[in-house]
């Protein structure tokens, strides 16, 4: 009886270790991301390189401050590893608001927060508004230009 007793111990131990590993491995955090995805047919500049370490150890930047609740609030409580959805699961248009829809917008006097609203269905509008935002942010709290802010010193020029 105190054989079995231990066997089952054991094997309960076992199962609880398995479980509890699953739920705090979270996901394997690449350093360099290639902001590219397959639901764009073609990308029309270089395609960003986005280095979470230099992003996180660096510049001690919170991975919450670029994952954020479905409010545009950081998520305040991640850390590197922990599961996120990619920013296409909320922004699930390709590519850029056209031009034209916002310009029909506009002439329908429809308000600046409504546009906005609409721009980050948007995927590339709502990646750059978070990006350009934060550098913005950066380089005037660091009286500095270090902070890409233009399309050629993101996307690399193509070869």
């Amino acid at each position: 009886m105190g054989k079995k007793k231990g066997v089952v111990l054991a094997v309960v131990g076992l199962a609880i270790m398995f479980a509890a590993g699953s739920i705090y491995a979270g996901t394997a955090v690449q350093d360099v991301i290639k902001m590219e995805h397959k639901a764009y047919s073609e990308h029309t500049k270089g395609i960003v390189e986005f280095s979470h370490k230099k992003h996180n150890e660096d510049y001690k930047i919170g991975c919450g401050e670029c994952h954020h609740d479905d409010q545009g609030k950081p998520l305040s409580n991640l850390k590197l590893g922990d599961d996120v959805q990619g920013c296409i699961e909320c922004h699930k248009i390709p590519g850029q608001m056209p031009g034209d829809l916002k310009k029909e917008m506009r002439e329908k006097k429809v308000s600046k927060k409504e546009i906005a609203a609409k721009e980050m269905e948007y995927h590339a509008e709502a990646i750059h508004e978070n990006c350009i935002s934060c550098h913005k942010k950066f380089n005037k709290a660091n009286k500095t230009k270090a902070a890409p802010q233009t399309c050629t010193k993101c996307h690399p020029k193509e070869k």
